[in-house]
């Protein structure tokens, strides 16, 4: 759960803020006074907060010189201000000496909102990329088993390998949840770029002019908030390879400037007119239908084909579901190590309840759920009700006198619904959770008529 720590003279705006925040998923803590917020800041506990959200004017210490005092004790710490109306300059000044973004008084929810959870995933993603770059450093780079028995999915495996030592680019087309993430990781590791840079993209998570950024990087004053030149990733990844999740979800403008890449071997970073020449192999994946897309005018057809030299098809679970126990049983052991628990084995109820749901959100899915049962596990083996799953989809009519079946897009609505209860329905979280993109669960709570339950 993400750590906001909110920082206003007025107590009545402390309360507003911590009861809508804590009702989206946040952990916060307020404070009436910039020396608090700065005392608190500097505790040792204190390495867990994400975000800090401040007033520019306080009465106590100058709001400009609280921030200069937090980027001081913790760089690593995004800060948003808030101002108001009178006071645009001092928010100015305050991106100019490094806070993240400024909102102004009075704000929608809806706004504040959606700048945190912007902020959020940019701070996460860099942090990311800034533990692999340290991991690759140090040679270890990244460990991920492929546990499977099933002939389709050896099939892949197999793929995968022979076309990892090409420096093809590569299309990994599968459902959410499949795996090909852990695909373009196993083709990166087994390629002859293994010792440079792997790095890893969610380009759904990120806005057209976020995502722009992050991809080329920008120079000093290129826009608001732009007070350092910063490398993107394309350039972090010179030498190594570069995985583009959710590639189906970028802007036209931003596929053009990657076609500009792969073609030219160069990029512009925003806000520059110098080309830089770069070496990246690119791995991409998505969930949709590329071809549909490119018919349809939503997807460059010349930037599909640069893509999919080599086109690596995931097999959903439910189509190899062989490989259900394993996993299963790898994830118990994987959780049951993590929270120190000893969780041995299934009961058969439970086994057949794994076996026989359809998985709609495969094998991430199936982590989840397992994760879940070791937490609520109360003895040595998982049992049927420490499972939130149902049944998967019967064709044919339940017998006279047996239970009713559930539909498929009955369990996947019920699923989703849980998952948003759980995290205060907070919609970034429970994308990551399901593993699909915010873009997908936007549509799902549509479609399936799911609501907060409060003013959203």
């Amino acid at each position: 759960m993400p750590t906001v720590f909110v920082c206003d003279d007025e107590a009545d705006i402390l309360r507003y803020l911590d009861k809508l925040l804590s009702a989206n998923g946040y952990q916060v803590e307020t404070f009436l006074r910039g020396n608090e917020l700065l005392k608190r800041v500097k505790a040792s506990d204190a390495a867990e907060c994400d975000v800090i959200l401040q007033d520019v004017r306080m009465p106590d210490m100058d709001g400009l010189q609280v921030l200069k005092h937090l980027r001081s004790e913790r760089p690593d710490v995004p800060v948003v201000i808030m101002t108001a109306h009178g006071t645009i300059d001092d928010a100015v000044q305050a991106i100019k000496l490094g806070a993240y973004d400024y909102i102004t008084k009075p704000f929608p929810k809806e706004k504040l909102l959606t700048v945190l959870d912007r902020l959020l995933d940019h701070h996460r993603l860099a942090n990311e990329n800034l533990m692999l770059r340290k991991e690759l450093q140090r040679g270890t780079g990244r460990s991920e088993t492929m546990v499977f028995r099933s002939a389709c999915f050896r099939e892949v495996y197999d793929l995968t390998l022979q076309v990892a030592s090409s420096d093809a680019n590569i299309l990994i087309l599968g459902e959410s949840g499949t795996g090909k993430e852990l695909i373009a990781s196993t083709i990166h590791a087994n390629s002859p770029r293994a010792g440079k840079p792997y790095i890893s993209l969610n380009c759904a998570a990120l806005s057209d002019t976020l995502l722009e950024s992050q991809l080329f990087g920008h120079v000093r004053g290129a826009f608001t908030g732009a007070v350092i030149n910063q490398k993107g990733l394309v350039e972090e990844a010179d030498g190594g390879t570069l995985f583009l999740d959710e590639i189906g979800d970028v802007s036209p403008t931003v596929q053009a400037k990657l076609l500009r890449v792969i073609q030219e071997k160069d990029f512009i970073a925003v806000g520059s007119t110098r080309p830089r020449k770069v070496d990246v192999r690119f791995v991409a994946a998505t969930n949709k239908d590329l071809v549909n897309e490119v018919r349809d005018g939503r997807f460059r057809e010349d930037l599909y084909y640069r893509l999919n030299v080599i086109t690596v098809n995931l097999p959903s679970l439910r189509e190899r579901r062989e490989d259900i126990e394993p996993l299963a049983r790898h994830f118990l052991d994987i959780y049951t190590a993590k929270m120190k628990k000893e969780v041995h084995d299934f009961e058969d109820e439970a086994l057949a309840m794994l076996m026989d749901y359809d998985w709609p959100g495969n094998v991430r899915e199936l982590e989840n759920v397992m994760e879940r049962a070791v937490i609520l596990a109360r003895s040595n083996i998982i049992t049927a009700a420490l499972l939130p799953i149902g049944r998967r989809r019967e064709t044919a009519a339940a017998p006279h006198g047996a239970a009713p079946l559930v539909a498929l897009d009955e369990v996947e609505r019920q699923h989703i619904k849980a998952v948003l209860k759980r995290t205060g329905f907070h919609k970034s979280r429970t994308a990551e959770i399901l593993g699909i993109s915010r873009k997908t669960l936007d549509r799902k709570i549509v479609e399936f008529g799911l609501s907060a339950g409060r003013a959203e």
